[in-house]
């Protein structure tokens, strides 16, 4: 009985041991592990490619086969999720075989890496930093080439992804109550991207928080900050005069005068005369 199972257990190994896989894995035959890893890519079967094309490309360095080898091994890396390692592929390759007819190809998914490493605009954005300059890079070096458009297309969504990453910092200093804070954070927001599609809800809550922030300040500081809160309504209501905000942003400016009158007749009690 011990025996039947312990045949029933090394029966599949040795056929695993005999697959034609692990045959050409432990051949020595090159040129026949190539064609093999190259089916197996073209299959999907990555995992399974991976360790084959690990071992040609150290085998076919120096010759006219390390070109087509690296090309696989570096879309390898690719297909199977690892970013990290298929941009450093990449880009060796572009530089390795410069004069390739996929050397601008690879170039190209050097940056597209990083943009698919892009993470959530709420995490760290060092990769979206890096994709836009990658792109922009390849776009300088290949200014005719076909993928500029695509090129465009990416940056513009990294970007989004930064004002969107940008905004929702800004607003969360507005809902923590540190008007302040929130203030400069909308302007630093308008500074660096002043196409941006949260203008006007920008505007608007600098506005609001530079009033909030006058309502809760010291008395010696509320003139001024209530007189800014009236150039930024009026910065806000040139820029949207239909917007949405109007009535909320008329009411705080009408509340503004309303505290601006009354801290200049305290301060100044003869001006009533």
């Amino acid at each position: 009985m011990r025996l039947k199972k312990l045949l029933f257990l090394l029966i599949p190994a040795v056929f695993a041991a005999c697959s034609p896989y692990n045959r050409v894995l432990k051949g020595s035959d090159m040129d026949a592990k190539m064609e093999y890893a190259v089916k197996l890519y073209n299959k999907g079967d990555y995992f399974k490619a991976l360790p084959l094309l690990e071992e040609l490309i150290t085998v076919y360095r120096g010759t006219q086969k390390a070109e087509r080898t690296y090309y696989y091994y570096a879309y390898t890396n690719y297909r199977l999720g690892d970013y990290t390692s298929a941009a450093y592929d990449f880009e060796n390759f572009s530089k390795t075989f410069p004069t390739s007819q996929f050397a601008e190809e690879c170039a190209y998914m050097h940056a597209y890496c990083f943009y698919q490493d892009s993470p959530d605009f709420s995490l760290d954005q060092t990769n979206t930093y890096k994709a836009i300059n990658e792109l922009q890079l390849f776009a300088d070096r290949y200014p005719a080439s076909q993928r500029i458009t695509e090129c465009n297309r990416l940056i513009d969504q990294l970007r989004g992804k930064l004002e969107t990453k940008s905004f929702e910092q800004a607003r969360l200093y507005f809902n923590m109550e540190d008007y302040k804070a929130a203030v400069t954070a909308f302007r630093n927001l308008l500074n660096d991207f002043p196409s941006t599609s949260f203008r006007e809800n920008s505007l608007f809550l600098i506005v609001k928080s530079e009033f909030l922030l006058a309502e809760n300040s010291i008395d010696e500081k509320k003139s001024e900050r209530y007189s800014e809160t009236l150039g930024f309504y009026g910065e806000f209501t040139a820029a949207y005069p239909e917007s949405k905000f109007k009535k909320e942003a008329d009411d705080i400016a009408s509340t503004t005068r309303r505290r601006l009158e009354r801290l200049n007749g305290t301060l100044n009690p003869s001006s009533s005369n």
